[in-house]
């Protein structure tokens, strides 16, 4: 990553002191791939993104991860693998019984949901460590858009990065520092590095 893209957002909000804003900086256009970097609070990490590396026009399915600047909605976490995190952003604890929806026919479109369900939907509960942890995004949800993509988290990585479905994934120590440091109104930048 070049130093200028990984110039931080930091901010001070005067409400919550002094709460940090991430960083995500995706391949430039030139190069296609999923890894990228991402920062927080002076702290530079690897990540893994979508398949298809990061895109402005998303769609359900296509690989990406959505460029643009979003709010950090809720903390989610599978209270028989990792304690209840420390944050100022509301924290849900998942179970066998919860999904999100991902069905552009479905009514609660790229929405936290109970199970069983009739629509396709991703299972949050899994064997893999993917969603022990993670931290909903503001993507595509007020309102949802059907088809503009759906359940898109900062999540904990699995198998050395491995790319997302386009989701931003990063390792165990990162999520827990980016937890320390953000709050309510802090939000995530997923940008493109540039060239020179």
């Amino acid at each position: 990553m070049s130093r200028r893209a990984g110039l931080a957002l930091n901010r001070k909000t005067g409400q919550s002191g002094n709460m940090q804003d991430i960083l995500v900086i995706a391949p430039d256009p030139n190069h296609t791939g999923h890894r990228g970097c991402v920062q927080c609070a002076g702290r530079i990490a690897p990540c893994a993104l979508g398949a298809g590396g990061a895109h402005r026009n998303k769609c359900e399915g296509d690989g990406f991860t959505p460029l643009g600047v979003f709010a950090l909605r809720r903390v989610f976490y599978r209270a028989d693998r990792v304690a209840r995190p420390e944050c100022t952003l509301e924290i849900r604890k998942i179970s066998e019984k919860r999904g999100w929806s991902d069905d552009a026919e479905d009514p609660a479109y790229n929405r936290y949901i109970q199970l069983p369900c009739n629509y396709h939907h991703e299972t949050l509960w899994r064997s893999d460590p993917l969603y022990d942890l993670f931290i909903e995004l503001g993507y595509n949800d007020a309102p949802p858009q059907n088809g503009l993509g759906s359940a898109i988290f900062l999540h904990l990585q699995k198998n050395n990065f491995q790319p997302t479905r386009g989701c931003v994934a990063i390792g165990r120590d990162m999520m827990d520092h980016v937890l320390k440091h953000v709050g309510p109104e802090s939000k995530i930048a997923i940008k493109r590095e540039k060239n020179g």
